[in-house]
């Protein structure tokens, strides 16, 4: 069953339930199949047209951009160090304190880290 998710690695990665995936079959919004085992999966395409339909619309040219809470704000002199949860992942980004300011960014405030690369490496 390659190019398969079961249904809880889909919920955590679009950011919903279990149940709401479950209710979301019953719309007819999305189909899983059965694995040999009765898991229900999705297809990786299906998956991917659920993630693009849920993304924020910035007008930005940036795709990765994850949404998450302020946990701390550090301002030294130009710089600044912002530190996000977004779900389980903890982003870290520097930048200068002027945008930290007229960002007004303060722990627990809602931000998305929008992430634009030349090189992001990939590990199992």
């Amino acid at each position: 069953m390659e190019d398969r998710i079961r249904i809880g690695q889909a919920a955590a990665i679009l950011g919903v339930s279990v149940d709401t995936l479950r209710r979301w079959e019953r719309d007819g919004r999305v189909a899983f199949e059965r694995s040999a085992g009765g898991q229900r999966t999705l297809d990786a395409g299906q998956l991917r047209a659920l993630m693009a339909e849920r993304a924020p619309k910035t007008g930005v040219s940036a795709r990765n951009q994850l949404e998450g809470t302020v946990v701390s704000v550090q301002t030294d002199g130009l710089m600044g160090r912002v530190e996000l949860a977004c779900g389980p992942y903890r982003v870290v980004s520097i930048i200068t304190a002027e945008a930290v300011e007229e960002l007004a960014l303060r722990p627990g405030d809602t931000a998305t880290a929008v992430v634009k690369a030349t090189n992001v490496e990939v590990r199992r």
